[in-house]
């Protein structure tokens, strides 16, 4: 059988494509728990510093949650619905934005509904030029489930968010780069080398560092601004002790380059 997310390592960049091009990736519950499983593995790897995510097959990232799959659920009654889908899918975009490793987002093609709400969940997004967005879930008669009613608001303001969320119209790339949704447009054949030389860029710097720095923006974005302080104080606090900070201050004195561990 094959495996729904493919897992690839360049260095210290884990590429996990998802893998079902037939259905446009869509994410069955099968490739929800797979990508949560590879992300723990990836957790654990002190040799992985990144992730780069895309989709197979040129169409798609990812078109969504598997409506067939859903709708089964659906007819077995709420709660499994809730249980099954959409505390399943939370669960997934949660991991995604608290992920303690820069989660890169490589948009190759469709990104509507679960696959658009995982674009707002990583940390980073860079989109091909034939990358297309929506969320279409009204069409279907259910507001998001993934996080879409929460996300995209913080992303791009209320009233442009509730335009896409209660058209369900299709949005391209640019448009997307406008919404603070994606940090980039490239050619499609440059999406992939693109994502990487992002990573790249991040990965010259002190993993600890990165990861206050995320787990900083994740917990305070929602909170008030003193709590927000009081998170970003924690964080710098965890980081004083640290090798990474001592070899970095030694490092700029000296005018050397930093030698942090794990890299």
């Amino acid at each position: 059988m094959k495996d729904n997310v493919l897992i690839e390592r360049n260095g210290r960049i884990a590429l996990l494509t998802l893998n079902r091009p037939e259905k446009l990736n869509a994410l069955d519950y099968a490739t929800n728990d797979r990508l949560l499983e590879l992300l723990d593995e990836i957790e654990a790897d002190d040799g992985i510093g990144a992730v780069v995510l895309t989709g197979t097959g040129g169409r798609a990232f990812s078109a969504g949650g598997d409506i067939h799959e859903f709708t089964q659920s659906i007819k077995r009654g709420t709660d499994e619905a809730v249980r099954d889908f959409c505390r399943r899918g939370q669960r997934m975009t949660a991991r995604i934005e608290a992920f303690g490793k820069p989660v890169i987002v490589a948009v190759n093609g469709i990104a509507f509904g679960g696959g658009c709400e995982i674009t707002e969940a990583a940390h980073l997004a860079v989109a091909s030029e034939n990358a297309i967005f929506a969320k279409p879930e009204i069409n279907i008669g259910i507001p998001p489930t993934f996080g879409g009613t929460q996300r995209l608001p913080r992303l791009a303001g209320r009233k442009r968010a509730l335009e896409l969320l209660l058209t369900g119209d299709t949005f391209g790339p640019e448009r997307a780069y406008e919404l603070g949704l994606v940090n980039k447009v490239v050619p499609s054949d440059q999406l992939i080398p693109a994502a990487f030389e992002l990573a790249d860029r991040i990965l010259r710097h002190s993993p600890l560092a990165a990861a206050r720095i995320i787990s900083a923006v994740t917990r305070g974005i929602n909170t008030t601004i003193e709590e927000g302080l009081l998170i970003e104080r924690e964080q710098f606090a965890r980081m004083c002790a640290t090798h990474d900070v001592r070899e970095g201050l030694d490092a700029w004195i000296a005018r050397r380059r930093p030698v942090y561990e794990g890299i």
